[in-house]
């Protein structure tokens, strides 16, 4: 029977381009897991979209001299020009700017505060009396009160780490004007997360699958004691909340994205033509709901979306996992958007292939601690990996076959212990990587099936039917034969990394059709199919571009 399987991805903040730390983090592996599940046959939803409220739109809009909107707008659309080229095959990307967003977050809202989840209470907030507005905490800028580095932000400092409030800061000032705020009573609505600890606590330990990093987090979180959270704040962007007498207020960007997970699977039902086919993926309790993240939203979707869950409607399914990565360092160094220390999305796309930024990101997948990204180690991967161990192993043996064979895959004679030997390698591989997959390993399942390509590169040396023709054209063909057999089993396990090049060999072999539709199985070409004529399905890259693309980074953008 096909499994449900429910995919949430992070909504990236609607305010700069998309990042390498982006991609590792949250963006990559679900895509790698999606694919992966389609071909498997399964029933698949993978949603997300972008955040379009907070304050890092707010601002930059201030800084642009332009509405929040258009800038929500403009880096919306960069998007999902970039997920089309880089291929995140999302089932629906959409906004938080949506009628059918406001509505199912306001509904969870009400809903929450009609149980007593939600109640109001007196804060005292930054009020800027320049600007005659309070300031929400990326509004105020100060000195770090503990690593004393100036321009340290009112919710974290970026040199240290350090999470802060804006009462923190030394010295602190309005980001707009310059002028210190003063701090003032204001009224907010706040989510009673102190009563769901002891149902997240005895959750929290049933999940013995989670990652170490994400189980051990979130434990540490609860047996400390979950503190109560403001759920609205003083801004004119946002999601209106919907009580008399806070027209002026906003739900606060922190509690309204992650509803997005559940607004998006209603929208998408919608868009489908039926409106109820989200409770496939929400309320039927064989679906499973994973929960792809970078390591900073680790308590926003294993503790405080799970108690909203558990507030608003019982019956909705809380995460089944949550495979949050670790960070991605550029050149050993920490990511910084600010300092423009970071490789850009769109600037990588524009000038190399997606498969080979797919592939290191892969294999050097931060799933269990930091990893770091260099191009010296990008041109390595794709030279010595991509181009000469696959790539060089399918180029050879199909040129070889085109050629010899009037292009047809040929008539293999008698298989020896050699050919049955590779044969059950690359049967075993595939069933090796499909419980992987499954179970979110995704670097140790490309590296397995690396290994699996080199296994088949010796095997072709030892049988060099290049020589062989000459005497022996049966055995010869044997073996290019045997080749293409275990060929086509690695572009399937690669196809959920290298959607590009996989599906371009897939047609090569001769294959109509997708390799989602073939299906994660072993699909050999049969003897006399016709194939394509072959290309390189990758190119060798320049040494010289390691110094250049080096060089770029911490430059001012144009």
């Amino acid at each position: 029977m096909n499994e449900k399987i429910f995919i949430a991805v992070a909504w990236p903040y609607a305010n700069g381009s998309l990042h390498l730390g982006q991609l590792a983090g949250a963006y990559l592996p679900p895509d790698i897991f999606a694919r992966y599940h389609r071909t498997k046959g399964n029933d698949v939803l993978m949603v997300s979209g972008s955040d379009q409220h907070g304050t890092p739109i707010t601002l930059k809009a201030e800084q642009e001299g332009k509405k929040p909107g258009e800038i929500a707008a403009r880096y919306h659309q960069q998007f999902l020009e970039c997920w089309e080229k880089f291929g995140i095959s999302f089932d629906l990307f959409t906004t938080t700017g949506t009628e059918n967003h406001a509505r199912v977050s306001q509904d969870i809202f009400l809903t929450l505060l009609n149980k007593n989840y939600i109640y109001r209470d007196t804060v005292s907030q930054p009020y800027c009396p320049k600007c005659r507005r309070f300031l929400a905490d990326r509004y105020v800028e100060g000195i770090c009160p503990y690593c004393h580095t100036p321009g340290a932000r009112g919710d974290q400092c970026e040199a240290c780490g350090k999470p802060l409030s804006p009462a923190e800061l030394i010295e602190p000032r309005c980001r707009i004007c310059g002028t210190e705020p003063v701090f003032r009573d204001t009224e907010h609505f706040f989510l009673k997360l102190s009563a769901f600890n002891q149902p997240l606590l005895e959750w929290i330990r049933l999940q013995e699958h989670w990652r170490p990093n994400v189980l051990n987090f979130s434990q540490r979180y609860l047996e400390e004691g979950l503190k109560d959270r403001a759920i609205t704040r003083d801004i004119d962007w946002g999601i209106p909340v919907p009580v008399e007498g806070f027209e002026d207020k906003r739900i606060y960007v922190w509690f309204e994205a992650v509803i997005g997970y559940l607004s998006a699977a209603k929208e998408w039902a919608a868009l489908h033509g039926d409106s109820e086919r989200w409770r496939d993926f929400w309320q039927n309790k064989e679906a499973r709901s994973y929960y792809f993240i970078g390591k900073d939203n680790i308590p926003f979707h294993s503790l405080i979306w799970p108690a909203m869950l558990m507030g608003y409607d019982p019956s909705l399914n809380l995460p089944y996992d949550v495979p949050a990565n670790e960070f991605l360092t550029i050149e050993g160094r920490k990511l910084s958007t600010s300092h423009n220390w970071a490789v850009w999305l769109p600037d990588y796309l524009s000038r190399y292939d997606p498969d080979p930024l797919r592939y290191l990101l892969s294999i050097n997948m931060p799933e269990t601690s930091d990893t770091d990204f260099s191009w010296r180690e990008f041109v390595r991967r794709n030279n010595d990996e991509l181009v000469a161990t696959y790539g060089n192993l399918v180029h050879r043996v199909l040129t070889f076959v085109y050629r010899n064979f009037e292009g047809r895959v040929p008539e293999p004679g008698e298989l020896d212990g050699q050919d049955q030997a590779i044969i059950h390698a690359a049967d075993d591989a595939l069933n090796t990587v499909d419980g992987l997959l499954y179970g979110c390993h995704f670097r140790e399942a490309i590296r397995t099936v690396m290994s699996l390509a080199q296994q088949a590169n010796r095997y072709l040396d030892d049988k060099s039917p290049w020589k062989v023709i000459k005497e022996d054209r049966k055995r010869a063909a044997t073996s290019l034969y045997t080749a293409l057999h275990v060929i086509s089993q690695l572009k399937t396990m690669l196809y959920p990394f290298l959607p590009f090049s996989s599906q371009q060999l897939h047609g090569y072999l001769g294959f109509a059709g997708t390799i989602e539709e073939q299906g994660w199985q072993p699909n050999p070409p049969a003897p006399g199919q016709k194939l394509h004529q072959p290309q390189p399905l990758f190119t060798k890259l320049d040494d010289t571009l390691v110094e250049e693309e080096t060089a770029r980074l911490g430059q001012p953008s144009a």
